[in-house]
């Protein structure tokens, strides 16, 4: 395995900041990190809420962070399901990196969070994205018109979802 996962802590803040404006054009339209340290800051915050986690992606041998996974709006009881978002460091792009650490988020998801479902949504012209969702299993199940307001626009979205029984 050439990745790990783990949380973000306060003194990854200056390397997300980078990652995030080194890595501005290629995320944008599709998705628009903190581009600033109060807003870095505030996402490392977010993630030691109970229904948010945010996962690094790291490159084994440095310790780079090469991406970023979050598990949001974490419900368990009948529903066990959370919303997974991503992105990657450019410069580690094409690399297969960001398929290995998402497989090892899924991993983390239904194993240790013991969620039963995970949706991503997806632009439809994230064909990256698509790709990546597709190697790891996801099943497309539906489309959503205006789903997610982006960059001040209401954004049609792909819906895809990994259940554990597609996991077997």
């Amino acid at each position: 395995m050439r990745v790990f996962i783990r949380p973000p802590v306060e003194s990854d803040i200056p390397a997300l900041l980078d990652l995030h404006c080194r890595s501005r054009s290629f995320h944008a339209p599709w998705s628009f990190p903190a581009l600033t340290q109060e807003g870095c800051q505030a996402y490392v915050q977010r993630c030691q809420a109970d229904n948010f986690q945010g996962l690094l992606i790291c490159q084994q041998d440095s310790g780079s962070i090469i991406g970023v996974a979050n598990l949001s709006q974490i419900f368990y009881g009948a529903f066990q399901n959370a919303y997974l978002g991503y992105y990657a460091d450019v410069t580690y792009a094409g690399l297969g990196l960001m398929g290995e650490g998402m497989g090892l988020v899924i991993n983390y998801a239904f194993s240790t969070l013991t969620l039963h479902r995970i949706e991503a949504n997806i632009q439809p012209g994230n064909t990256r994205s698509i790709k990546l969702v597709k190697r790891l299993g996801f099943r497309q199940e539906g489309y959503s018109p205006r789903y997610l307001k982006i960059d001040g626009e209401w954004r049609d979205h792909e819906r895809w979802a990994l259940t554990t029984e597609d996991c077997v």
